[in-house]
């Protein structure tokens, strides 16, 4: 007769319950995964198969009571980091997305706004062209098979019995902040400079010839210039998107 006892199941269970957690906390904050779209269980499926397929690349899981404080640590822990992991690749796409603003701004096409069903926000034209760009490079460029390799990785920089607080510590994802400004800026900077340049043009023209409506003639102009600047640098966004993105998975490595 097949017997055990509650050691033995924990030391069976105790590699598999940890890094779960993770990974479905990564694919819940995630981009592209971690839509509504996605179902609860496609998540849940993707994450107990990860988790087993990655047993062997894991490091040796301590035994965790889950009757204790250190289990409720632990899990704190795991869900933290793989929030954290989903969140350095959102940081990505809100840069790309906020250089879209920044370039609907200087076109002034802004306010073609409409409410985006995925993210439940209100977003414009331009912002949810680059988003959508984004999502079909993050596709492209293998990115969920970069996240999964991240989230592996990060069992070796980040234990499962660690504690949240050195996580912080050590990540400080409070800072990311600036990298939605900066990259995104460094996005939008052609453009905006190519934009700024039609405008002193238009301002010069508007004093040279006070008789002409430059409101008629200048927002057809900033649109199209606009445009033009978008077709030709919205195919080179792979290079600076996938350095930004493996940039952010490095604090995790």
């Amino acid at each position: 007769m097949l017997t055990f006892n509650e050691a033995q199941l924990m030391a069976w269970a105790s590699p598999l319950i940890w890094p779960f957690l993770r990974v479905l906390a990564l694919f819940t904050s995630a981009p592209v995964l971690g839509v509504r779209a996605v179902p609860v269980r496609v998540k849940v499926a993707l994450a107990a198969l990860i988790v087993v397929c990655a047993q062997v690349s894991l490091p040796a899981a301590p035994v965790i009571a889950l009757d204790g404080a250190q289990a409720f640590a632990a899990a704190v822990h795991n869900v933290v980091v793989g929030l954290a992991l989903g969140f350095a690749a959102r940081v990505v796409f809100a840069a790309i997305e906020f250089a879209g603003e920044l370039i609907g701004l200087q076109m002034g096409l802004n306010f073609a706004a409409f409410f985006d069903p995925i993210s439940a926000t209100q977003s414009t034209a331009v912002s949810r062209l680059f988003g959508t760009t984004a999502a079909w490079l993050f596709v492209v460029i293998n990115g969920h098979l970069l996240l999964t390799a991240a989230v592996i990785q990060s069992f070796q920089a980040f234990p499962v019995d660690g504690a949240p607080l050195s996580f912080f510590t050590t990540v400080q994802p409070q800072v990311w902040g600036a990298e939605v400004f900066r990259l995104g800026l460094w996005i939008a900077l052609p453009i905006v400079t190519m934009l700024l340049f039609v405008n002193l043009v238009l301002g010069v023209v508007s004093r040279v010839a006070s008789q002409m409506n430059i409101f008629a003639i200048g927002f057809p102009i900033t649109l199209g210039v606009g445009l033009v600047g978008i077709t030709l640098t919205l195919p080179m966004m792979e290079a600076p998107f996938t350095m930004a993105l493996e940039r952010m998975l490095e604090n995790f490595q």
